[in-house]
């Protein structure tokens, strides 16, 4: 990816003129594009790596694995929320990793996890580098010295087994190739998080992703069956059946551990066969409440679609449910998106029980086209985010869950408390929302958010990101449904566990990293 915003330069495009014209009409902002800088201008703070470090990871990995460039150390300096992206264009010296390693197999990731615990060296996994609430950050902790253990090297699919429909692939593969080396044995995967271009087998593991497919193939951590983690302790090989009574399953506890507690290596999942036909089924709902009663008796119902989404009023008023589509043609009220895959009897079936089950709770079919729009352009939601900052606007995300019956409360209070902050530093907001993932019990909630930058932008999100992260723990919703913990949301990770839970973290960190060096500052209080 590109060093100071998401994705690749291809998919960099201009705000179109209807969307600048309304940044200056309600925001106040000319909307010209900021000028970028080059990488090779941005300072960065010197290496503090000692000439005997160097020589102890090189006896490791090699010379052609240590990486002192300019350019890998800045590309490894953390991840893409929007206050990573503006710390990246600011002209003081920026913190990155004092090296860049890529070792080429599990071995080598416990041996250099060894050698770092004994000479006090941080270490900081990375994938794909999208994290986007902290979860790279090149922190050293009580630590000298901190490195990047960049895992793109663990890249082969090793084992497939058609009869029980599982797959062992290396923690950097990415999405995309994932899904190129399981087609060529007619298999899927089906994990498509917004991050799915850019993002490895390893983070989906290491954060609890959600791909937005859930409602289908469910989240991530419900895929996997078999983890490979190395630690500064030794190597844990977890999962031995589809399901086990022999005690806890520790795969619940380094899925989600954000190399806190090891770095995951390898994970066999189940995949299924390539989908024989996808169909597509957009709705118009009249408001918010009524949209999300209708999933809520459509998944409770067991009718699932593959993807089932709900965008409320502003969100769909504004077209960011069809991010390829900014600007285009809207629909009135609030916008659902619903995909059906399977062979072509299933999806008849199950398409024609969802859409029977929808249009009985108020909705009015709109056809294929807004859902084959919203898939056309649905990874491209972060470019969009990056040409607002150029524009001189904040915008960002965040997102939550409950229960169905809390559900409408969450989302007026988190509005509320996002609204009020920034109207309150002298930036009215604009805050959408949409329903991203569903289950029988409840949902999440995903909010876009924009205003006008101040003259410091980090601090004035930071001060709504406080007012909405209390806002959440006050009216019962979680912390984070599958952005992860990371930096940014670990202040509320004692509301969010209790005290006891955090021990118990604390234990299992001590147990596993006696020294303290893998990821310091994330995920445990």
């Amino acid at each position: 990816m590109v060093w100071d915003a998401w994705g690749s330069p291809s998919g960099h495009k201009p705000l179109p003129e209807s969307i600048r014209g309304l940044l200056t009409q309600v925001f106040g902002v000319s909307a010209d594009a900021a000028t970028r800088r080059d990488e090779g201008d941005v300072p960065l703070r010197a290496s503090a790596l000692s000439p005997d470090q160097h020589a102890g990871l090189v006896a490791v990995v090699g010379s052609e694995n240590v990486s002192l460039d300019h350019r890998d150390r800045l590309r490894h300096a953390g991840g893409k929320s929007t206050p990573d992206l503006l710390r990246r264009r600011a002209t003081q010296p920026q913190d990155a990793p004092d090296a860049v390693l890529f070792p080429g197999d599990h071995d080598e990731v416990a041996a250099l996890l060894e050698y770092c615990s004994a000479g006090a060296i941080a270490v900081v996994p990375f994938g794909g580098g999208t994290s986007v609430v902290g979860g790279l950050d090149p922190a050293r902790g009580i630590f000298a010295a901190v490195i990047a253990l960049d895992l793109r090297r663990l890249d082969t699919l090793t084992e497939v087994d058609t009869i029980s429909g599982t797959a062992t692939l290396g923690a950097g593969i990415t999405g995309p190739r994932a899904e190129e080396l399981l087609a060529e044995h007619g298999l899927s995967l089906g994990h498509f998080p917004q991050s799915f271009e850019f993002a490895t087998i390893g983070g989906f593991a290491a954060t609890r992703s959600s791909g937005q497919a859930s409602a289908g193939y469910g989240r991530f951590d419900d895929m996997i069956q078999r983890l490979r983690i190395a630690t500064p302790s030794g190597t844990l090989e977890l999962g031995r059946a589809p399901a086990s009574a022999a005690g806890p399953d520790l795969r619940e506890l380094f899925s989600g551990s954000e190399g806190t507690l090891g770095i995951i290596t390898g994970v066999t999942l189940r995949v299924h066969p390539v989908p024989e036909t996808t169909a597509y089924r957009a709705w118009s709902f009249p408001d918010f409440a009524t949209g999300a009663n209708a999933l809520r008796t459509v998944i409770q119902a067991g009718a699932n679609p593959t993807v089932m989404r709900l965008s409320d009023e502003a969100e769909t008023g504004l077209n960011l449910a069809r991010a390829g589509d900014i600007g285009g043609g809207t629909v009135g009220g609030c916008l659902a998106i619903t995909t059906f895959e399977g062979s072509a009897s299933h999806v008849a079936a199950r398409s024609t029980e969802a859409s029977n089950l929808l249009a009985a709770a108020g909705g009015t079919a709109l056809g294929e086209t807004p859902a084959r729009e919203w898939e056309h352009g649905r990874f491209s939601a972060p470019y969009l985010r990056d040409a607002l900052l150029d524009a001189g606007i904040l915008c960002e995300t965040l997102e939550t869950a409950t229960s169905w019956s809390n559900l409408a409360d969450l989302k007026a209070k988190v509005t509320a408390a996002l609204t009020d902050s920034l109207t309150a530093q002298g930036t009215p907001a604009l805050v959408m929302c949409h329903i991203s993932h569903t289950y029988q019990t409840g949902a999440s909630l995903y909010f876009t958010i924009v205003a006008k930058q101040a003259d410091d932008a980090i601090a004035q999100w930071a001060q709504a990101k406080r007012a909405v992260g209390d806002a959440i723990v006050a009216a019962s919703g979680t912390i984070t449904h599958h952005h992860a913990v990371g930096a940014d949301h670990r202040p509320w990770m004692t509301a969010e566990i209790g005290d006891l839970g955090v021990e118990v973290l604390r234990a299992v960190k001590q147990a596993v990293d006696p020294a303290g060096i893998l990821n310091p500052g994330k995920l445990i209080p």
